[in-house]
């Protein structure tokens, strides 16, 4: 039986570590300007806490990288910030933005820890969860608290549970159809927030990107988010059931930009391809078809937007690559 201290780690591993690091440095990147322009102190606090715990993540990462002898990835860095720049959002914004990418966090998380074998790396994301669960705990308290916290809509109870009867609860969109479940809420609810974030952000990006190419990307990428918000909304507002509102006026008119388009672009890239895991488990829940179209139509969209989006990272040489398999066929030429 091998030594489990001594245990290699496997690719799972190594790619699960790779991606934490490339897309920790990306949102460290971003709350460190964050935290130079926010002016309420409580929020500053947070950040100021959020950018302590990945400096310590990241050191942990690099020793795990380097005990492996895999290269550290380069990730993002000082090169991507561009300090002394104007205020592009507003505090409140900032703080939403930290509770929606610590709950990208959380899955991440939970997704390496479940493909982890070796005790060290376990823990690991183990207190990684910890970090994000005590980030998502003080973020959601003080939106609460300064009444920024847009919870779902409420339902009210039924006398009795009651079994599904007809074959038209599966309709929405021929015969009688039928409201909402909140099991499908969930799914609508997180989706119809995490497109408000990334609208909000390409509206913002496109206002301080320098290349041409890049700002055409965003300016489509707002786009596509807003017909995602949209068809989401409909769905919502035919059962009069209330919409998170929107955060396009926590955006500045600043065109200074803090950031290098190289981290605007594969930010929104991040964003667009985080959104296909909500909307694939917002379809493997949906019980209405007209549910079901809305989802895979969102999801083919998100595809076509990726694919614009790789093409683009790749042309300008700033997507890194990830660890590959060994190619054994060009091995076995050297020999």
């Amino acid at each position: 039986m091998q030594n489990k201290d001594k245990l290699r780690l496997t690719s799972s591993e190594i790619g699960t570590l790779w991606g934490e690091y490339v897309n920790g440095t990306m949102t460290d990147v971003v709350n460190r300007y964050m935290v130079t322009i926010i002016e309420d102190e409580l929020i500053k606090n947070i950040f100021e806490d959020a950018i302590r715990t990945f400096d310590k993540q990241k050191k942990q990462m690099v020793a795990f990288f380097e005990g492996e002898g895999f290269p550290v990835p380069i990730g993002f860095t000082d090169s991507d910030l561009h300090k002394g720049t104007k205020r592009l959002f507003t505090d409140i914004f900032c703080l939403n933005y930290l509770h929606i990418m610590t709950l990208h966090g959380l899955l991440g998380h939970t997704t390496s820890l479940a493909v982890s074998v070796r005790e060290d790396l376990r823990h690991f994301y183990d207190s990684c969860d910890n970090d994000a669960k005590r980030m998502y705990h003080q973020t959601i308290e003080l939106l609460l608290e300064k009444g920024n916290f847009q919870r779902d809509p409420l339902f009210y109870p039924t006398i009795n549970p009651e079994y599904i009867s007809s074959n038209d609860f599966t309709d929405g969109i021929f015969g009688k159809g039928r409201r909402l479940a909140a099991t499908e809420i969930i799914s609508i609810s997180l989706n119809l927030k995490k497109s408000i974030m990334a609208k909000t952000l390409s509206i913002a990006f496109s206002q301080v990107a320098q290349e041409k190419e890049v700002r055409k990307f965003l300016e489509d990428s707002e786009k596509t988010a807003d017909q995602q918000i949209k068809l989401f909304a409909k769905i919502m507002q035919s059962d009069n059931l209330p919409v998170p509102r929107s955060w396009e006026t926590e955006v500045t008119t600043s065109s200074d930009s803090p950031f290098s388009d190289r981290l605007l672009l594969y930010h929104i890239g991040f964003l667009f391809q985080a959104a296909q895991n909500y909307h694939g488990a917002g379809l493997a829940s949906a019980m209405r078809t007209d549910l079901v179209a809305a989802f895979e139509s969102i999801i083919l969209k998100n595809l076509m937007v990726t694919k614009k989006w790789f093409d683009l990272m790749v042309e300008n040489k700033w997507l890194e690559q990830p660890p590959l398999a060994p190619n054994r066929k060009e091995i076995a030429k050297e020999i």
